[in-house]
């Protein structure tokens, strides 16, 4: 084997690993993966057999309750001394059902799976309007039995008020013929930005706005 021969092999050699790890799948990836043929699965087994032609948001709703055999998250019914409580001091004999995480988490990922795998997004069962209901009701359900409210976390809006832009850009800039221009304007006596020639003139508006 010659030296250039050598040097391939030993750049293939090197090259194989990296190309291994970009091909592997994310982890997200693999379970949407093994989720999607655990439905597929479950299809056949269904009584009578179904197809995922004749699949409807129904029959996903049955498939989520199937799972609940399979669940470790502990749902207090009423009339359990525990209901709503959500440290119990004992164990009680209420059922485990899959959590609403969980099965939210799966809806997501199976509703993508569907339409990659070549389902059209109208009649994507994961989607329909029963199926949502059912979540939110499972959600409240587990609520009030665990004593656990569920809340969205609020994404945080920063919001630039057109009095503090107009504030900053006078300060920086006091004869910039935006502001100047836009004196008459005035709302609650705070100038108006009206859009204009003058704006592309003047680069340090949106530099001096941005930063507020």
């Amino acid at each position: 084997m010659d030296a250039a021969s050598g040097a391939a092999a030993t750049a293939s050699a090197s090259e194989a690993p990296s190309s291994a790890a970009a091909a592997a799948p994310s982890r997200y990836e693999s379970q949407k993966r093994r989720d999607w043929n655990t439905f597929l699965q479950y299809l056949p087994n269904h009584k009578p057999p179904l197809t995922l032609a004749r699949c409807s948001g129904a029959h996903v709703i049955e498939f989520l309750k199937y799972l609940d055999q399979f669940g470790k998250t502990k749902v207090h019914i009423v009339g359990c001394p525990y209901f709503g409580h959500p440290n119990p001091p004992s164990p009680c004999a209420c059922p485990l059902k899959q959590a609403w995480g969980s099965l939210d988490a799966l809806i997501g990922r199976l509703r993508a799976a569907f339409e990659e795998n070549g389902g059209r997004s109208e009649s994507n069962p994961f989607a329909t309007r029963a199926v949502r209901i059912y979540l939110r009701e499972v959600r409240e359900a587990q609520a009030k039995a665990r004593g656990i409210p569920y809340e969205k976390k609020k994404r945080k809006r920063t919001t630039v008020t057109t009095a503090a832009v107009v504030s900053a850009v006078s300060a920086s800039s006091p004869n910039n013929p935006i502001t100047s221009g836009a004196a008459g304007n005035t709302t609650n006596g705070a100038a108006v930005i009206v859009p204009s020639a003058a704006t592309s003139a003047t680069p340090n508006v949106t530099t001096t706005a941005t930063t507020v």
